[in-house]
């Protein structure tokens, strides 16, 4: 994902060294600096803009009233939930509103008799603690808490952009929940809203 992100930014103009001395030469007699000097701060000033717009956290980017649907939904409710929303997935959270899963399009097909079977990935996944897909259809699931895919990979508010667009490329997803220091349900964020608030600034 973070890959997206990387070709969104040099799809934008880049200055080179030599514009900078192609245009130098055509001022210099209007400048009282070397041309080493206006790099080394050209340089300066373009890393302080970059990590201006890295620094950004993700709750300054991600969409705050997020659909979620709770542990003990029935299978079908939530189904029809994320169809009029028009979402392929979306957060799980408890009573508490605490994010306890995730729930996607293929938690549910995977309910209903689609099988997914486990890779070699997945194995390593499930080795180290990671959520990995179930391998057969739960037939005396009813509830969202007995398909959901959990823990949840999340991250929180106060987490820069940049290692939530890591977060993505890593995991392979596209949508996170965010969640606040008690593990609350804050927002959610997706690769798109990382790459749009990019492309802004």
């Amino acid at each position: 994902m973070e890959n997206l992100s990387e070709e969104k930014e040099k799809s934008c103009v880049e200055v080179t060294e030599k514009d900078i001395r192609e245009a130098f030469e055509k001022h210099k007699t209007y400048i009282d600096i070397s041309l080493g000097d206006f790099i080394k701060i050209y340089r300066d000033a373009f890393a302080l803009a970059k990590d201006k717009v890295h620094g950004i956290t993700v709750d300054k980017v991600m969409s705050k009233n997020p659909v979620y649907v709770h542990e003990n939904s029935g299978i079908h409710d939530a189904m029809n939930l994320l169809a009029e929303k028009g979402l392929t997935c979306a957060p799980v959270v408890n009573d508490e509103n605490t994010v306890v899963g995730f729930l996607s399009d293929s938690d549910i097909l995977t309910s209903a008799g689609v099988i997914k079977k486990h890779t070699f990935k997945d194995l390593v996944r499930h080795l180290i603690g990671e959520p990995t897909p179930r391998s057969q259809r739960t037939i005396d699931a009813k509830n969202v808490k007995d398909i959901m895919t959990s823990p949840a990979i999340t991250v929180s508010t106060d987490t820069c952009i940049k290692k939530a667009a890591s977060v993505f490329n890593e995991k392979r997803i596209k949508v996170m929940p965010v969640v606040d220091i008690n593990g609350k349900l804050a927002g959610v964020i997706s690769m798109t809203d990382i790459i749009k608030h990019i492309d802004k600034n």
